[in-house]
């Protein structure tokens, strides 16, 4: 009955640590609009477009983050929002067609790995 139970839990943390990439890769994608309105000219149609989706994704981040750390402590839900190097760097790679280092790749797997560490006791 316990291994019911524990394994319940185990799945209902799993989802949330999905739910919790998934805010942040909502937050790295204001990153991206940001990134287009800086290439357009100040106050064009672009621009404005860009940068009122910028507001609009960071709007919908502030209120899921809100969920975010209801489920989880403080520390771990920061320590996930590391993951954000990883995604803007894929990002940066499809959108941008910027070139990734491999000091880029090393430095966003020892971030990585520093979060599943961190991540080990809760999920």
């Amino acid at each position: 009955m316990d291994e019911k139970i524990e394994n319940k839990k185990k799945k209902k943390s799993f989802y949330w640590f999905i739910f919790l990439q998934f805010v942040i890769i909502i937050y790295t994608l204001s990153g991206v609009c940001a990134k287009y309105a800086s290439g357009t000219s100040f106050l064009s149609f672009k621009f404005l477009l860009f940068y009122g989706l910028e507001l609009l994704i960071l709007a919908i981040y502030a209120l899921l983050w809100q969920q975010v750390i209801k489920r989880f402590d403080l520390s771990i839900a920061y320590a996930n929002r590391a993951c954000a190097l990883l995604w803007s760097m894929v990002w940066s790679i499809l959108f941008f067609h910027e070139v990734v280092t491999v000091k880029n790749v090393i430095g966003v797997l020892i971030v990585i790995l520093g979060t599943i560490i961190v991540n080990k006791e809760s999920v």
